[in-house]
């Protein structure tokens, strides 16, 4: 007999069996989720080691990709100031790097890949100076590519310089979107959208940060409104830029970025560094006495009996005269060094009386010899003109004043037969200096070729600046390019009768202070109330006389004899007694308050560069408001002037940087900054303030 024996319920699965008891089932049941879970966590362990591995490399490579508060990515680099904040921005617009391609050797941050093929692009960091930290960027494409183009970001600064315009702002206003074009010396009067005849390939920041382009570069420049940006482009086709003899055409985008403790070091910084100076200061006659123009005046119909008839007026009316200026048309035609014997029957005559009445005398001359002269077959047989491109003939452009040849400043010999003409000028006649107009190269031919070529065709303008050179003294010039050592007069070009910021009265201020800061100190502002061409003047010409209007006269006036040199054309005595003894209060208070202080300053630019009219910013550099100021400017760092430049006012808003400051009647502000709201000035005055020490 068997017997049953009562079990425990877990004691079961102990009997074993073929089928394997409830016990065993259980125990592989409930086994499967430990295994599971030792493998997750070998799996999470596996990931954890790939993540900090793959962490450690992105930590490494983020390093790689930094260098002295420069971030670089794929797509472009950010610069840091000290404190962390990101002051500029600058985006690859034309390709992407390939970040495994870069690597990091000293100071030197380089790569040689970009998502369209092989490239040498570097930023190297240098420490010029305690204060200053700069970046060398190059992107050179290495195979066939059009363009390179980065775009630089505004991140809500303000930015100066670039060039001459048309309608100038201070700072600069990006309106619109324009996409990039060679960034060359043109004719603003008569190309409104144009760069003036004087630029440089320079830019600075209220964040204290500047950029320079490089002038191997074949540099384009464009901007978008919509992105706040500046595009600088680099490319050939389709441009008047030519690479070099020999290389290949393959852009290559290179510049300076330096970065600065404020706006004013760094400008000094980078004029020290990339600018070169004057050698001497022009005749101080001329930053004391004004010049006289004939050109708004009498235009082309000019003759020996209204010069001479317009020298005895200046004398008789009381006023002071640096030199006269015989502006176009003297010859028979454009292109001769002669004057034009039924305009001028005795010459000789003529600069006798002035030299004897005590004015010397400077012609108006430029780089055209119309088709008509008798010296255009000179120059064809001698080979003295600009080319077209196949070289075997010249080439004809048209300017303001008709058909003709632009001669060849590269070509020495060129140089020396316009140089002959001038000096045969000067010996003939006593002649004391010359106004050299144009030198744009928008009046260059589309298509061109010069003795020796011209890789960047605004080289033009610095060859036919040099011509200057020999007569410094007084002469004038109204293009610039690479030419701040020209020791002479850089006029502003013509100016219409109007108030606005067009080519008026308002735009000079930013005009004279854009050209200070790339460079240009010897300023001649245009003639005192525009040049009174009639489908240019503000409410029509003056039907009796043909003067514009008074109040924008005297006003433009006024802020005139705070300039670095004054010069009249359309005379006091055109108007009435009133507007001659404001005239002749003016250059008075300009010879004695104005140019001694000008001519002071003049003396420093030869070593520093530094501009003789300066922004408000130059004194408050950590001042949102002095950034923004458009119709104030600093003579030096202690006088400060703000003229009326509206119509009908005999008040305006003044701001004043803080400081101690005396005005111009005698009251003292010292809780500045300040504004001084509806500060009235007369229409005889001018607002100006005398810094206190």
């Amino acid at each position: 007999m068997y017997q049953i024996v009562p079990v425990a319920p877990g004691e079961q699965q102990m009997a074993g069996g073929a089928g394997g008891s409830p016990l065993k089932k259980k125990l592989a049941h409930e086994g499967r989720p430990l295994v599971m879970a030792g493998m997750l966590g070998c799996v999470l362990v596996l990931a954890a080691v790939v993540a900090w591995c793959y962490y450690s490399v992105s930590l490494r490579k983020a390093h790689l990709l930094k260098t002295e508060l420069l971030d670089l990515n794929k797509d472009g680099f950010i610069i840091r100031n000290q404190a962390g904040a990101v002051i500029f921005t600058m985006a690859f617009r034309s390709g992407t790097l390939d970040l495994d391609s870069c690597s990091k050797e000293g100071n030197i941050l380089s790569c040689t890949q970009s998502d369209s093929g092989k490239l040498n692009f570097f930023i190297q960091t240098v420490r010029p100076k305690d204060t200053v930290m700069c970046y060398r960027v190059r992107w050179e494409e290495l195979q066939h590519k059009h363009s390179v183009e980065h775009a630089m970001t505004y991140n809500e600064s303000h930015w100066y310089g670039g060039a001459e315009t048309a309608t100038q702002y201070w700072p600069i206003r990006i309106q619109g979107e324009e996409e990039p074009r060679p960034f060359i010396t043109s004719d603003v009067y008569s190309n409104r959208n144009a760069f003036g005849g004087i630029l440089e390939r320079y830019w600075l920041s209220s964040n204290a940060t500047a950029i320079k382009i490089n002038d191997s570069v074949p540099f384009h420049l464009g901007w978008s409104e919509k992105n706040s940006t500046l595009r600088f482009q680099a490319r050939y086709q389709d441009s008047s830029f030519k690479p070099q003899e020999g290389q290949q055409a393959l852009p290559e985008l290179s510049y300076r970025v330096c970065v600065g403790s404020d706006v004013t070091s760094i400008h000094k910084y980078m004029v020290r560094r990339y600018f070169e100076k004057p050698i001497k200061v022009p005749s101080p006659e001329v930053f004391k006495q004004p010049v006289w123009s004939t050109w708004a005046l009498h235009k082309t119909a000019v003759t020996q009996e209204k010069l001479l008839r317009y020298a005895s007026d200046i004398t008789k009316h009381g006023f002071t005269c640096s030199h006269l200026e015989l502006d176009d048309r003297y010859t028979a035609d454009y292109g001769e060094f002669d004057f034009d014997p039924q305009k001028f029957p005795n010459v000789s005559g003529m600069f006798d009386k002035l030299r004897e009445d005590g004015f010397q005398v400077t012609l108006w001359t430029h780089p055209f010899i119309n088709y008509d002269s008798i010296n255009f077959g000179v120059a064809v047989e001698k080979g003295l003109f600009v080319r077209e491109p196949s070289g075997e003939l010249p080439a004809l452009v048209r300017w303001w004043n008709g058909i003709g040849g632009i001669l060849d400043f590269t070509n020495p010999e060129a140089r020396e037969w316009y140089s002959s003409q001038l000096r045969m000028l000067k010996s003939r006649y006593d002649v004391t200096s010359f106004k050299f107009d144009a030198g744009e190269t928008s009046y260059l031919p589309r298509q061109f070729s010069t003795l020796i070529p011209l890789s960047d065709p605004s080289t033009f303008t610095r060859r036919y600046t040099e011509m200057a050179m020999p007569f410094s003294e007084r002469a004038e010039l109204r293009v610039g390019y690479q030419s701040q050592n020209i020791s002479c007069f850089f006029r502003i070009i013509d100016r219409d009768s109007v108030w606005g910021y067009e080519l008026g009265l308002k735009s000079i201020i930013p005009t004279v202070l854009t050209i200070s800061i790339l460079g240009y100190q010897f300023i001649l502002p245009d003639m005192i109330g525009g040049n009174a061409y009639p489908n240019r003047t503000a409410g029509g010409l003056n039907d009796k006389s043909g003067v514009p209007d008074r109040e924008l006269y005297i006003r433009w006036l006024e802020l005139s004899a705070f300039m670095p040199a004054m010069q009249f054309s359309i005379p006091p005595w055109a108007y009435d007694n009133e507007v001659i003894q404001i005239a002749q209060k003016f250059t008075e208070l300009h010879e004695t308050l104005v140019a001694p202080r000008v001519l002071e300053l003049a003396g420093e630019v030869l070593n520093t560069g530094d501009p003789i009219i300066r922004p408000l910013w130059w004194i408050a550099n950590d001042d949102e408001a002095a950034y923004k100021i458009d119709s104030q400017f600093l003579i030096g760092d202690d006088l400060m002037v703000a003229p009326v430049l509206e119509p009908g006012k005999q008040e305006r808003d003044i701001y004043l940087p803080a400081g101690r400051w005396r005005s111009y009647k005698g009251e003292h502000f010292d809780k500045g900054p300040m504004y001084l709201t509806d500060y009235p000035v007369d229409l005889d005055e001018i607002a100006f303030f005398t810094w206190v020490h």
